[in-house]
């Protein structure tokens, strides 16, 4: 990628950083108090997070890896991983930021077509792992906790909404998605003409595309499950840091409960996903899911405090590592569609 590319990318971050700083619903002497509570497990929390995105760049380098000889080191994967989280969190509509840097950042290694499919792939296989994720803590609240009509009525809304779109990428995987995307942009008011003249233009290489995700897919199973495998297992590493930050808090509370919260939370944070960093949804999702959970729900605000404050560490350090060890990379002519 040109270093001009990079450098617009990096001032959006910082723009949105500015802005999160300025926006802080808590002075910061208040800030620091809630940081010295949090003592030697804040570091921890922000540690943690150096294996989940571990095993996020695992799961994204194994899609890229296929028979070809594709091959991208796996510091490079896990660098554009962490940088393209970093702009999803900092940009309006989540992934409008870190999916073109992470396209832009593998063309020089892949092609722009293997790139583009392998970004796709990923960001639904993410997506995907969320639904599953939010799928089974419907199972295991009802194992958790007593029914009633309301949440009956509440709980069939939810699986049915998680199983319509999991139906949904299960047939995006078989066949692809990126004809179809454009296919429905064409019938949008504002977007209708450059749909279909950049529809016509890349005919061949969306055609490219969709059969490069239904092969993952159809021919490389192994792949597709482990991937989705690993996906999963972030999101319930990820429980392990509300379970840590309530821990500061109260003895009243297990891992299982945490793993609750955080469906409850990411499901509504996911609904508001056209705010960067889901600003006040993240902490409102806490108070409500500890609450609900016969929990305090100042601990869920403090908790989403917290978590807000690793979120801008990483913020910060995706921003910076976006310049650091990037040199210009070749690939093959046949591979740039």
């Amino acid at each position: 990628m040109k270093n001009s590319y990079r450098n617009i990318f990096l001032l959006i971050g910082v723009i949105a950083i500015i802005i999160m700083l300025f926006t802080f619903d808590m002075k910061y002497d208040e800030l620091l108090d809630n940081l010295k509570r949090a003592g030697f497990l804040f570091p921890i929390v922000i540690l943690l997070w150096v294996f989940i995105y571990l095993i996020n760049a695992l799961s994204w380098y194994m899609i890229i890896h296929d028979n070809e000889k594709n091959h991208v080191p796996f510091l490079k994967v896990y660098k554009f991983t962490i940088t393209g989280f970093a702009l999803n969190y900092a940009t309006p509509f989540g992934f409008m930021g870190g999916e073109p840097y992470r396209v832009m950042e593998l063309t020089p290694y892949v092609g722009v077509s293997k790139a583009t499919s392998s970004v796709i792939l990923y960001i639904m296989m993410h997506i995907f792992a969320h639904f599953c994720f939010w799928l089974s803590s419907i199972f295991l609240f009802i194992l958790l906790y007593p029914m009633n009509l309301g949440t009956g009525i509440m709980l069939t809304f939810a699986g049915t909404f998680c199983l319509f779109f999991i139906y949904l990428f299960s047939r995006g995987y078989k066949n692809g998605m990126a004809v179809k995307a454009l296919r429905l942009c064409t019938k949008i008011p504002f977007l209708k003409k450059w749909a279909i003249r950049f529809a016509e233009e890349k005919k061949e290489t969306l055609e490219l595309i969709d059969n490069q995700i239904a092969e993952l897919h159809k021919q490389r199973k192994k792949t597709f499950y482990a991937s989705l495998c690993l996906e999963f297992t972030t999101r319930i590493i990820g429980c392990l840091e509300v379970f840590l930050i309530l821990r500061i808090l109260t003895p009243d509370v297990n891992f299982l409960t945490c793993i609750l919260i955080m469906a409850f939370t990411s499901l509504l944070s996911n609904l508001f996903f056209f705010l960067p960093m889901q600003l006040g949804v993240r902490e409102g999702g806490f108070a409500l899911a500890t609450g609900g959970l016969a929990l305090t729900g100042a601990f869920g605000i403090y908790t989403g405090l917290i978590i807000r404050m690793r979120e801008l560490i990483w913020i910060g350090i995706g921003m910076m590592l976006m310049k650091v060890g990037n040199k210009k990379e070749s690939v093959s002519n046949k591979n740039n569609i």
